[in-house]
């Protein structure tokens, strides 16, 4: 199974128009054969931004930064990059319902690309208030070619009593879903989103719901970036599951993003990291290392609560 996440880097200075057009073309651009040649210009560093690859696991790989050929079947984006992750005083006006123009543009980007496209999140303006009261939430989004469309609203609020949870309802559903991973196969993923990466419960619930890959789209700021690789390497290992972890980077709202997605193996093995600019990671996994890894050191059997 092929996986592209895109770490997406973006300042106070683009529009939301333009930043998605400028995704939408990356997206785009991953569904040729020739990633590399179209992989998007660095906007914060000024730079190249660069493909790595990683091989398939439990085969000796080598990160290449010129790319690899073939489209993913699963292309990852991150947390609120169209409404930002920390200007929270743009997000009443990015707002928009679960079947709003975003959305829209997210799914129509996913059948031209041929992909099943996790395209982040976005800030949904909720058909009712919720039990908070609140009428925005922070909801994530897959999307089949085919149009099939899954939501996750995040259920862990980041901002100890202000900015998400003072603006945001929070979700209550445990989300998984399929996803074709190459042929006639699929795999079983697990939604969540940035600060739900502090809350292992949260996973636990997902593999009694028969996830195998957790996906985690965020915006997590670098003055805590140690603390995000590290609780990936975590996840994976104590639910034997594959983590997909897709940041953002760059700076808004005087925060500066941390960068540093990753994906890393059941065993915890760390199978490619990106760096603290706008990249795209392509990584190969094999969903059977999850059954392997279990079956080899049967821990999860041994729960008691």
């Amino acid at each position: 199974m092929r996986i592209a996440l895109v770490q997406v880097a973006y300042d106070d200075d683009e529009t939301l128009d333009a930043r998605v057009e400028r995704v939408s073309t990356m997206v785009r651009s991953l569904a040729s054969a020739d990633v590399g040649a179209r992989s998007s210009e660095r906007r914060t560093q000024g730079a190249p931004s660069s493909v790595a690859s990683a091989g398939v696991v439990g085969m000796p790989s080598e990160r290449r930064t010129q790319g690899a050929s073939g489209v993913p079947d699963l292309v990852v984006l991150p947390e609120l990059w169209a409404p930002t992750g920390f200007d929270y005083r743009r997000w009443e006006d990015a707002a928009e319902p679960l079947d709003g123009p975003w959305v829209q543009a997210m799914t129509a980007l996913a059948a031209e690309t041929g992909v099943t496209l996790h395209a982040g999140s976005f800030v949904e303006r909720l058909p009712e208030p919720g039990a908070d009261g609140r009428t925005l939430a922070n909801t994530s989004l897959l999307v089949t070619a085919e149009g099939g469309r899954t939501a996750y609203r995040k259920i862990h609020r980041f901002g100890f009593g202000s900015g998400e949870p003072k603006l945001l309802e929070a979700g209550a559903d445990v989300v998984t879903a399929e996803v074709p991973s190459g042929g006639d196969g699929s795999v079983t993923v697990g939604l969540s989103t940035c600060y739900d990466l502090r809350f292992p419960e949260l996973y636990r619930r997902q593999v009694d719901a028969g996830a195998q890959v957790f996906l985690v789209p965020a915006a997590w700021p670098a003055a805590r970036v140690g603390h995000w690789t590290l609780l990936g390497r975590a996840r994976a290992i104590e639910d034997q599951a594959f983590v997909v972890q897709c940041n953002t980077a760059g700076t808004h709202a005087r925060t500066e993003m941390g960068g540093h997605s990753q994906v890393v193996a059941p065993t915890g093995e760390v199978l490619a990291e990106a760096g603290s600019g706008e990249e795209v990671l392509i990584v190969d996994i094999d969903p059977g290392l999850v059954a392997s890894t279990r079956e080899g050191f049967p821990v999860l059997p041994d729960r008691r609560l």
